[in-house]
């Protein structure tokens, strides 16, 4: 089978399961229905692994309910009922969810003149966009996994509802493989062992916020001075900047009108003040406080100054979703046609950083212009052939993504499996023409006019705090002896032994 046949099959697989799954989240809500006819509905998209279904329920469901459920599922799927999509007008699908107030709300929030589409199987009817499988007796192999609370839309200003996991596959054998994989992952869940080995806590009076014990912080340590080690021989300077910024720096940089919900403010003096979620802007003012010759590029500024991003409760998750962190987070400032062979130049650093850790190849993807973006079209169209032939040049296989890039520029992300095969997103890299226009940053060409430098951003480990957690799960704690908090242990052995 070639590479290009084996892509699309995968490709095929992964939509297969991808209606599977979401057919499946409708079933699980026709079944909850069953049992609970006063029950609210929230949502229930597909996700990588599965589906899940948000509910507001009188009571606490049970193991006993979730096994009922199951059974009323499987009657289902027996039926072969099919799926079938109407569009209807909004009054009628007002009327139509008059009461589950959780639908009315997303009916309400549907732009002016956009579709509504609902889809029916057997008599249980829900408000989605699609797909699903032609009917319910597509969905091959499921089960239902463990119950947990959500807020509704991810706000604790909302209602605390009820959410219902599960999974399908094509086969019962795909099933069974995920269910072993998912009992290891659970034995390597971050968030028990770094209690158990005394690497990290979580206080309440700092949300999502995580604590360094001494172990830990050996360990978080031994990463920045790998890094930094690198650093000097890879060509960068570190840097340290200021946490907080008058909100004047973020308009400037576009932060304030793209990424504004996800910061924290404060008032110093009856001015507004941002925390930093990125290091960008401040290294946008360090390189213009000097003036620069088109020999002195690339300039390389790194800094592992600590970020503060708001993220909902809903979605934050040990060490991997925090809210307070630290990045290997690095700026380079170069001449456009630098750009190919600066992108060659990150890829072997990060190559070099991955196979250190025990990491396989990457996946790598060319993320492009986001719906949300700063900047002119003509100015994307310029930086993603730059950013599209770098990566060409450099050897590596690559996908693209649309509508995934930053709002200030395209971006390669890599991927990277674990020990049990779970894909991570760590590296990054992401090429800025916005934000060089934005302050005006220039460099002294060799015909001695000013000339417009390239910046890019580039992460390797990303955030130290969810590559710990990603390394945790990775070496199931049981971390290599250059990198173990504790390498030695000296036992006493008395006659008696």
């Amino acid at each position: 089978m070639t590479q290009e046949s084996e892509q699309k099959k995968l490709r095929e697989l992964g939509e297969l399961r991808h209606r599977m799954r979401h057919s499946a989240s409708h079933v699980m809500a026709d079944a909850v229905l069953t049992l609970f006819p006063d029950a609210k509905l929230g949502i229930g998209p597909p996700t990588d692994d599965g589906f899940y279904y948000d509910f507001d329920v009188p009571r606490a469901f049970t193991p006993e309910d979730l096994q009922r459920i199951d059974e009323i599922m499987a009657e289902r799927v027996q039926r072969d009922l099919p799926f079938e999509r109407r569009e209807i007008g909004r009054e009628e699908a007002r009327a139509m969810f008059a009461h589950q107030p959780y639908k009315r709300e997303l009916i309400d929030a549907i732009p002016s003149g956009e579709a509504i589409s609902v889809y029916r199987h057997g008599e249980f009817m829900d408000l989605c966009e699609g797909p699903h499988v032609a009917s319910t007796g597509q969905i091959r192999a499921f089960k239902l996994l463990s119950i947990a609370g959500a807020y509704w839309r991810g706000s604790e200003a909302n209602p605390m509802l009820q959410r219902i996991y599960g999974t399908a596959f094509e086969s019962r054998e795909a099933l069974e493989e995920f269910l072993a994989r998912l009992e290891e992952a659970q034995r390597r869940d971050h968030r028990r062992l770094g209690r158990d080995l005394g690497l990290f806590m979580f206080d309440a009076l700092a949300p999502a916020s995580p604590f360094f014990l001494p172990k830990g912080t050996t360990v978080y340590n031994l990463m920045i001075a790998f890094i930094r080690e690198l650093y000097s021989r890879y060509g960068y300077q570190e840097v340290i900047t200021p946490q907080i910024f008058s909100t004047e720096l973020w308009k400037r940089s576009g932060h304030y009108d793209n990424y504004r919900e996800n910061m924290y403010f404060t008032y110093v003096d009856e001015r507004e003040f941002g925390v930093k979620p990125m290091n960008c802007p401040g290294h946008c003012l360090l390189y213009s406080s000097q003036l620069h010759s088109y020999r002195e590029l690339p300039i390389r500024y790194a800094d592992f100054g600590r970020l503060h991003r708001y993220e909902r409760s809903g979605v934050t998750h040990g060490l991997t979703r925090v809210r307070s962190f630290s990045q290997d987070d690095a700026h380079i400032f170069c001449r456009p046609e630098q750009v190919p062979e600066e992108v060659a130049y990150i890829l072997r650093f990060m190559k070099e950083t991955y196979q250190a850790f025990g990491l396989g190849e990457p996946r790598v993807a060319l993320s492009l212009r986001p719906e949300k973006r700063g900047g002119s079209d003509e100015m994307w169209d310029r930086a993603e052939i730059i950013l599209r032939g770098a990566l060409q040049q450099s050897g590596y296989p690559f996908q693209e993504a649309q509508g995934e890039g930053a709002f200030y520029g395209p971006k390669i992300d890599l991927f990277m499996r674990d020990a049990i095969g779970r894909e991570w997103q760590l590296g990054t890299v992401q090429l800025d023409l916005f934000m060089p226009e934005r302050f005006e940053l220039h460099y002294i060409g060799e015909d001695n006019t000013p000339r417009r430098p390239v910046m890019v951003h580039r992460a390797i480990l990303g955030s130290l705090e969810r590559f710990m957690g990603v390394l945790v799960e990775h070496y199931g704690g049981a971390f290599p002896l250059w990198l173990a908090p504790v390498q030695a242990v000296v036992v006493p052995i008395a006659d008696r032994h």
